[in-house]
């Protein structure tokens, strides 16, 4: 999460001069090999050069791009793959040849300089590429150690004594995949990130079943553990079901949004408004009722239409009251991809927190998640969600999965947010508190409160107004007043934001205001 500022005119100012300064200077990066380590903050942006530039001057007239899956060819895209990406027929390989992938397919490939100002104003200062949209994922060729050298040569041309009189270069890359909904394109470019110049287009790739029910997450709806709510994703807008237990089924409930229900200022359009936006699909949820605590099911979610998902073995967390209760509390994790690929907002850790959160479910260790802020660090980079719920999907789909929101899922400049700092992208909670439908309080009022075990937990929203008097103060107050110590003699307060940070630094960790606040309604019923 980011430090906190008076106000959102700070860090917005800082975007704009640093992506100036690089303009006007050379700003120095890491060499195109050790990319995959770059990610927010850990790394410059290279020289930004005003000039755009729609397609390279004399590209090779043999370059060509084939996409190919682990099975074969890749026609239909199942929803997870490793995609082989060939480029052959390079005639002069350069370090500054890299392919994107974008999606959609008709998303804008030309050179946007100022795109500079989508990641920085959200925190990432990763060296990214510039074009008018976000392009999902992006590498250079050298990621191919073979490609520099023409280890992988053939031959464009032949004359007429069977000679090669065009010798090609080529190099292969693995992207990783899941089901977006909307069509993928793999673009070659070179000059690199900073004055992209296309080269080739593979042409548009399609996902064999769009409209997939995909990334079931369970969190719970009250401290009974009778009844769990399971939350998918589908590109298709009709109601589907759960099915679980012995025979039980839940129709499920739609939402979506829209690029018009993102945030955003005259100055200058959010990511999520415009560069980083990306149709989110259908959001599916649904109750699955008549449960026992501490119990195990199994559950699958789709239509017949539509098709279903895998069988999945869950357990319901224990009752209110009960005496044992193991729980994982965590913030902060985001996303990494899956290969070498650079991204917006990587978070190197992401993986193995999930890899080893799932192997303790998996031994039968725990109950229950929460996941306190800075969700998926899409921060207005829409497609970003997709990878998220991906990469939570085997701890989620199990256990209850509670989260809390924080400035990378709420905060923008006119969002009515306690802080107007840009760091939600424009999001401004709507993406948010579509995917995780808490047992809140009401919409965008995302504090509650639920029991599990001999645990009481209090989630508040550090992003809201939480000042003495407030709506959401007084409702702590209510709630802090009502909890029965016989029942749960333990009491955990959760938000984003830190209270106490023993880190210092030039800007503050603290808000001093919300210590004052908040504090002494805590100590008064400790």
């Amino acid at each position: 999460m980011g430090r906190f500022f008076s106000s959102g005119v700070v860090p917005l100012r800082l975007a704009l001069l640093l992506a100036l300064h690089c303009a006007a200077v050379s700003c120095s990066a890491p060499p195109p090999e050790m990319l995959h380590g770059s990610y927010a903050g850990k790394s410059e942006f290279r020289t930004v050069n005003r000039k755009e530039l729609e397609s390279c001057l004399n590209p090779s007239p043999y370059l060509a791009i084939n996409v190919s899956t682990a099975g074969g060819g890749a026609a239909n895209l199942p929803d997870e793959a490793f995609l082989q990406v060939t480029v052959a027929g390079v005639l002069k390989p350069s370090a500054s040849d890299w392919v994107a992938m974008i999606t959609p397919s008709n998303s804008s490939v030309s050179g946007c300089p100022l795109s500079v100002v989508n990641y920085v104003e959200t925190g990432d200062l990763a060296n990214l590429p510039l074009l008018c949209h976000y392009p999902v994922k992006a590498q250079y060729l050298t990621s191919d150690p073979g490609y520099m050298g023409c280890k992988n040569a053939g031959c464009g041309e032949r004359g007429a004594s069977g000679a090669c009189t065009a010798r090609t270069c080529a190099a292969t890359l693995t992207f990783h995949v899941v089901n977006f909904r909307t069509d993928v394109e793999f673009v070659l470019f070179s000059g690199g990130f900073e004055t992209p110049c296309l080269l080739k287009r593979s042409g548009a790739l399609r996902f064999a079943n769009p409209a997939s029910p995909l990334y079931g997450h369970l969190s719970s709806t009250d401290s009974k553990a009778t009844s769990m709510r399971l939350t998918w994703v589908s590109g298709d807008g009709n109601p589907q079901q759960v099915q679980y237990g012995d025979g039980k089924s839940s129709t499920s409930e739609v939402v979506t949004f829209t690029q018009d229900d993102m945030c955003s200022i005259s100055l200058l359009p959010s990511p999520a408004k415009d560069f980083g936006w990306h149709d989110p699909g259908y959001i599916h949820s649904a109750v699955m009722t008549g449960l026992q605590p501490s119990q195990s099911y199994t559950y699958r979610y789709g239509s017949d239409s539509v098709g279903w998902s895998d069988t999945i073995k869950f357990r319901t967390p224990p009752a209110a009251g009960s005496d044992e209760l193991s729980f994982v509390i965590y913030g902060d994790m985001g996303k990494a991809p899956f290969d070498p690929s650079v991204e917006h907002y990587i978070q190197p850790g992401s993986i193995s927190v999930a890899k080893a959160v799932a192997k303790e479910i998996q031994n039968g260790k725990v109950d229950s998640i929460f996941h306190i802020g800075d969700i998926s660090y899409a921060t207005g980079f829409l497609v970003e969600w997709d990878f998220f719920l991906h990469l939570i999907t085997p701890l989620a789909s199990q256990v209850s999965y509670m989260t809390a929101i924080g400035n990378h899922e709420r905060d923008y400049g006119n969002s009515a947010s306690v802080y107007v700092t840009p760091d939600s992208g424009g999001e401004c909670g709507v993406a948010y508190e579509s995917y995780f439908p808490m047992p809140a309080v009401g919409k965008d009022k995302p504090w509650y409160s639920i029991e599990q075990g001999s645990v009481h937990f209090i989630v508040m929203s550090t992003e809201h107004e939480w000042s003495e008097k407030s709506e959401q103060y007084n409702w702590m107050d209510e709630d802090l007043s009502s909890i029965d110590r016989s029942r749960t003699p333990w009491v955990i307060f959760i938000g984003h934001r830190p209270m106490y940070s023993s880190h210092g630094g030039i800007l503050p960790n603290v808000d001093s205001n919300f210590v004052a606040s908040v504090e002494p309604l805590l100590l008064n019923y400790q």
